[in-house]
């Protein structure tokens, strides 16, 4: 702590009573004034050097205050009120539209009706690239097989789901990215 917050802390200290009051007139609430002394404190307890001597301390005690409350209803307009939380909960509900519901909940039951119908290594393959995110390398010892036909397993697998799903697929890495495949 150096002799300009010791200072400033000490006129603070001994100029609450007057500051309370002045900010009372100005912002009306007594919770918004105890909230803005308790912060005014923490900034003089912090001010350094770099803050220079203030030629009228009271003043630039009073300034540093009302700034304070600024920020603060800057900071509480920020967030939503009750009202506007219960809107965006209404807004989520109407997003729910029970056909996207029903159809999602379809292309679910053919996916997993193509997996049923997959090889057994090509859908572990599968789930072990798309779920795991298990690079091809770790996916190749795993079933004593080469890259590239974790590779072959994989895309054959895509396609056919893909068929399934009525969607084309197309290849997100490697030679010929962006490719339907």
């Amino acid at each position: 702590m150096n002799s300009t917050s010791v200072t400033m802390l000490g006129l603070f200290m001994q100029r609450q009573q007057d500051l309370r009051r002045r900010l009372k007139r100005r912002l009306g609430s007594d919770d918004l004034v105890d909230d803005v002394l308790q912060e005014t404190y923490l900034r003089v307890e912090r001010m350094d050097e770099a803050g220079g001597q203030a030629r009228n301390p009271d003043s630039y005690l009073f300034r540093m205050a009302l700034n304070v409350a600024a920020d603060q209803r800057q900071t509480d307009s920020r967030f939503l009120t009750g009202s506007e939380v219960e809107e965006l909960l209404h807004l989520a509900d109407d997003a729910l539209d029970p056909a996207r519901v029903v159809h999602a909940r379809l292309e679910v039951e053919v996916l997993e009706q193509a997996l049923s119908e997959l090889t057994a290594r090509q859908r572990d393959i599968l789930l072990a690239a798309r779920v795991e995110e298990a690079p091809h390398l770790e996916i190749a010892a795993r079933y004593g097989i080469s890259v590239r036909m974790v590779g072959k397993e994989l895309r054959k697998a895509l396609e056919f789901c893909g068929e399934r799903l009525d969607r084309k697929v197309f290849q997100r890495f490697g030679p010929g990215a962006g490719n339907e495949s």
